[in-house]
């Protein structure tokens, strides 16, 4: 074989995934650390019951936008996930947007979780954890402590991604497992104990506001609460099982998301009355926690979450570099992130390119973070815009001739994802919406963008050297004549 030929050759990920593995990777991604440290913010916020409604159609709308995947993922079980279906929806260029700002979305969660395992042991060790003062970023007072095991359990989580794959898979379902068994038991023994846990929630909304403002405040954060389940069209290529069957897998697993969002919403508003908690608690649902179960129950608590951030460490970890390895397989970005280890055929240079991109983060203080995460939030409403345009060219209403497939219900499920995603993207961008991004954010923003245009600017040439054949041969994975 030619040196020419080697480098044109398309380079491919190994089937190792089991059907439990990327169920797992759904669900672990979804959850994450925010299930167990915002429910406090999110009762003060809807209350609990419109909080739970909130999730609870933000749940129905992903599910819809997970059969689009579904369908997507069954035509073309290749990785690149949002980037290689804003081709199939919109063309090269757009494919470049929906990769640029996923990229920063799953590198920044990956981020967010590693802080979010420094502010755990904030709460439970705190003696330790506050030492080592080194300065103080947008009201956040930022410690050695945390900056070391923040750096360590990115470093950890990238070794261990580079070990394969089905290694990866199997830590994910036995994390997942973890974690379920965890809430479902601080959400029993919690409405056991306490004494009044109905009455205990009340009021069930926030007082000073309509009950929609209270319900559509959550449903906007519905993006960022439940990504994750789109790690699985990333790790498509990679399935040892029927692609027909990711559907099925995501929206159980968005189901199983949304009840573990609403026990421990449940947790922290029917374990004692409105007035019998404190006011400047750091984390409302371990002081409860604490004080109705004791030590017992954070140490439980503890090991749910610390499933919970490692499910997304995990997770996001595989998502990140396989996008990376997708679009520099399309020539999208440098060669290097092509590279696959001889034997696992994992990512490796996505993998310690996103280690890379996150080891300067702890320094930035959790407030900072908070910015670029909310900002991504708006990619993946992105994405989700275009894997429903592209399931929705895919689809027919009625033969027409072609070989698309015919199903009207699933188009109108593709119609609904692409609305239900520009009102998200509303909801975010739009500044007299209660949901808006903060200035910081939209800041971060522009910059990213600034960013993309000039790196677009740079790889465009050979991005768009490729013919129509080999760029479909690329992304889609279809043989070249």
């Amino acid at each position: 074989m030619t040196q020419h030929s080697e480098e044109q050759k398309r380079r491919q990920l190994k089937p190792s995934l089991s059907t439990s593995s990327v169920f797992a990777i759904a669900l672990g991604s979804s959850i994450g650390w925010g299930a167990f440290i915002l429910p406090g913010d999110w009762i003060k916020t809807a209350g609990p019951f419109g909080a739970m409604i909130g999730l609870l159609i933000g749940a129905i709308i992903m599910m819809i936008i997970a059969a689009n995947y579904g369908i997507l993922i069954e035509k073309h079980p290749v990785s690149g996930g949002g980037f290689t279906y804003a081709y199939i929806a919109g063309g090269k260029v757009w494919a470049f947007i929906a990769g640029w700002f996923l990229s920063l979305g799953y590198i920044s969660i990956v981020a967010l979780n590693a802080s979010a395992f420094s502010l755990l042991l904030k709460f439970l060790l705190p003696d330790i954890m506050q030492q080592g003062y080194l300065y103080t970023v947008a009201g956040w007072d930022v410690f050695l402590p945390e900056v070391l095991v923040s750096s360590a359990l990115i470093l950890l989580f990238a070794v261990l991604n580079t070990l394969g794959t089905e290694l990866s898979g199997k830590l994910q379902f036995y994390f997942s497992m973890a974690l379920l068994v965890g809430v479902f038991a601080l959400g029993g023994f919690t409405f056991q104990f306490a004494s009044t846990p109905l009455e205990n929630m009340a009021p069930l909304f926030k007082e000073s506001q309509s009950i929609w403002v209270s319900i559509i405040l959550i449903l906007a954060i519905a993006p960022w609460a439940y990504v994750g389940f789109d790690n699985v069209p990333q790790a498509a290529e990679e399935f040892d099982f029927s692609p027909k069957k990711a559907a099925g897998l995501m929206i159980f697993s968005l189901a199983a998301t949304f009840l573990v969002y609403a026990v421990m919403i449940g947790v922290t508003s029917w374990s004692f009355a409105a007035g019998d908690l404190p006011e400047d608690s750091l984390w409302l649902t371990g002081t409860i926690v604490n004080k109705l179960l004791g030590t017992t129950g954070v140490v439980v608590l503890a090991i749910a979450i610390m499933m919970g951030i490692f499910t997304g460490l995990n997770g996001f970890y595989m998502s990140s570099s396989r996008l990376l390895f997708a679009m520099a397989r399309a020539r999208a970005l440098p060669n290097f992130f092509r590279t696959l280890s001889k034997g696992k055929k994992t990512p490796l240079w996505g993998i310690w390119f996103v280690t890379l991109m996150t080891l300067p983060t702890p320094w930035l203080g959790r407030q900072a973070l908070t910015w670029i995460v909310d900002m991504s939030s708006m990619g993946v409403s992105v994405a989700y815009f275009f894997a429903s345009l592209a399931a929705f060219r895919l689809l027919a209403w009625r033969k027409d001739g072609t070989e698309r497939r015919v199903s009207p219900i699933y188009k109108v499920f593709a119609i609904i994802g692409m609305l239900a995603s520009i009102v998200f993207l509303a909801l975010l961008l739009v500044p007299a919406s209660p949901a808006s991004l903060s200035t910081p954010s939209y800041a971060l923003l522009g910059g990213w963008i600034v960013m993309g245009v000039v790196f677009y600017a740079i790889i465009r040439k050979r991005y768009n050297s490729l013919t129509p054949a080999e760029t479909e041969h690329y992304i889609l994975g279809k043989e070249l004549d």
